[in-house]
C-alpha cells in the first residue's frame, strides 16, 4: 500500500492531517473540512492545495490510515 497520511500529534496520535500520499504523489492538506470519531479511530474530510477532496480514516486498531478521492 503506497497510501499514508503524516499528520500532527500532541497528547494522541493522529490529532490534525498535514499532508497524504495518493498514487504516489505527496499532497499537502490546505484544510481539514470536518472532523468526526467512529469507533475505529479518527476521520477527516480534507481538502488538498491541488483542490481534491478526500476522506481519511484511521482504523487504530490495523495501525493504518484508509483514504479515498471523494
Amino acid at each position: 500500500m503506497n497510501e499514508s497520511v503524516e499528520c500532527h500529534s500532541g497528547y494522541k496520535y493522529g490529532e490534525r492531517p498535514l499532508a497524504l500520499t495518493w498514487e504516489g504523489q505527496r499532497l499537502e492538506v490546505h484544510t481539514v473540512l470536518a472532523a468526526w470519531r467512529t469507533p475505529q479511530g479518527p476521520c477527516f474530510r480534507v481538502r488538498s492545495r491541488d483542490g481534491r477532496t478526500f476522506e481519511l480514516a484511521y482504523q487504530e486498531a490495523l495501525d493504518q490510515w484508509e483514504i479515498r478521492l471523494l
